[in-house]
């Protein structure tokens, strides 16, 4: 799975979670991009992601990531190790 790949799957589920259709995510984005991005939508983010790519993150691994795009190249990091076991 290629990073673009995560970043569209990623981007549906932002948009579920913030019910918002035109909601477009790089990179980059923060929760500071988002205005209701709250720590409750934050978990919302994270189980949904979770559920997507079959994935468990640790919480240290959550608390550490700063933007989207570190939390694409989580996804791409634990895919291919959960593809390795």
């Amino acid at each position: 799975m290629t990073e673009d790949d995560i970043m569209a799957k990623l981007t549906d589920i932002f948009r579920e979670v913030f019910d918002d259709d035109t909601l477009v995510i790089t990179p980059e984005t923060t929760a500071d991009d988002i205005p209701r991005w709250d720590s409750f939508n934050h978990i919302n983010i994270i189980v949904g992601t979770e559920m997507r790519f079959g994935l468990r993150f640790q919480t240290a691994e959550v608390e550490a990531l700063k933007n989207v795009g570190e939390l694409v190249k989580l996804i791409a990091a634990k895919s291919v190790r959960s593809s390795m076991a």
